[in-house]
Order: C-alpha cells, then sequence, then structure tokens
C-alpha cells in the first residue's frame, strides 16, 4: 500500500524517507514552531500551539479545513499530542473541541476539529467528550478581520447542552487555528459558566501577533 500510496510530509507534501513521520527533515527544521505556552488569555487559562499559522503550516491547514485533506488530522494530532505533553505533563480531565455548526459541517462533510480531537485522543488515551454544541450559523470568522467584530460574531454561538460534564473539570479544548482567539475565549466562557474548574485551549497553530 505504501509503495501506491507512499507517506508525504503534511505541510509541503513531499515523500517522507525511510524512518520519517510526519514531517519531512526540512519541514521539521523549517516549520515556523510555536513557543512555551502562554498564560491567561480571556477566559482561557492558558493557550498551546505546535506552529504559527503562516507559510506551509497556513497551506496545510487551508486544504485540512477547505479542500477534504481529511487524512492530515493523523498527523496534527500526533504533533500536538508531543506538545501537550511536553507543556502539560499532569493532563487534563477531559478534552473537547470546538464544534462547527450542522450546516457548515453537512457542506465540509466533516468537523475538522472533532477529527483532530479524536486524532489527539488517540495519542493521550483520552475518549474526546462533545461538551459543546453550536447553536447559531454564524458567519465564517476567517472574513471577518476586527477582533471586537470577531468577538460579536460569536457571542451566543455555543452552549453546554449538559453542565455536569463540565462542572469541576480541568478541560482541554481544541481548535484548529487560533488567530484573535475570540471563538475560543467564547467556548471557554460558556464552559466556565456551566462549571468548568479551568479551560486550557491548544491548537495546530496560531497567529504571531
Amino acid at each position: 500500500m505504501q509503495i501506491l500510496f507512499p507517506p508525504k510530509c503534511v505541510l509541503c507534501g513531499n515523500v517522507l524517507e525511510s524512518g520519517e513521520q510526519d514531517l519531512c527533515k526540512d519541514c521539521r527544521l523549517d516549520a515556523p514552531e510555536y513557543p512555551n505556552r502562554k498564560n491567561k488569555l480571556q477566559f482561557l487559562d492558558s493557550f498551546a500551539a505546535v506552529w504559527y499559522y503562516e507559510g506551509s503550516v497556513r497551506k496545510s491547514l487551508l486544504r485540512y479545513k477547505f479542500y477534504g485533506a481529511r487524512s492530515n488530522a493523523l498527523s496534527y494530532g500526533r504533533l500536538l499530542a508531543m506538545k501537550l505533553l511536553e507543556e502539560y505533563p499532569d493532563g487534563f480531565d477531559c478534552l473537547t473541541w470546538v464544534p462547527v455548526s450542522p450546516l457548515r459541517k453537512l457542506r465540509r462533510g466533516y468537523d475538522q476539529v472533532e477529527e483532530l480531537a479524536k486524532a489527539v485522543g488517540r495519542e493521550l488515551d483520552m475518549v474526546p467528550v462533545p461538551l459543546l454544541k453550536k447553536v447559531r450559523h454564524n458567519r465564517p470568522q476567517s472574513g471577518i478581520h476586527g477582533e471586537a467584530e470577531r468577538r460579536a460574531n460569536v457571542l451566543g454561538a455555543y452552549r453546554v447542552p449538559d453542565p455536569a460534564q463540565a462542572a469541576g473539570k480541568k478541560i482541554l479544548l481544541l481548535d484548529d487555528i487560533l488567530t484573535t482567539g475570540a471563538t475560543a475565549g467564547e467556548c471557554a466562557r460558556v464552559l466556565l459558566t456551566a462549571g468548568a474548574k479551568e479551560v486550557h485551549c491548544a491548537a495546530v497553530a496560531a497567529a504571531r501577533k
């Protein structure tokens, strides 16, 4: 099977050499690595990412999110799990994700962050729990540039159907890309309102600013 479909670098798409996994040698060295986790963002206790959202990382995630490169989730999941084990050695009580709306999932064919959560969960030996439900089909955040407008766009878009699942928990919230943090912050707000003890976010990539 590998002869017909050889494994490729998740960022540049080049065929991997023997012994390589997920990333080729050049991308492993050159991809814009995100530094140590940041603490105390709006409604979030901390945030971590694998890379900055630029260059080959940005192109890879756009293929994943909009052009059907669903299998990228496996590589992203392994790499993000490695980052999480490094940054959060004490682990979490619960793993969840930022969901897309039912309409967007229908159009795309999959929820890209749910696929990421499944991949991360396999690596961390955790079963993702759908704590959040998107109840409003708002405009895509990618088409909105102002931070205040992004926050207004997601306000009230999520709810926690069963607060008992979140109560008292240290929660790991996954997203694919973080730019202003508006979406993750709104999800964290409703989780904290539902009784969560802490909410920490992790993503494949984050904007440099």
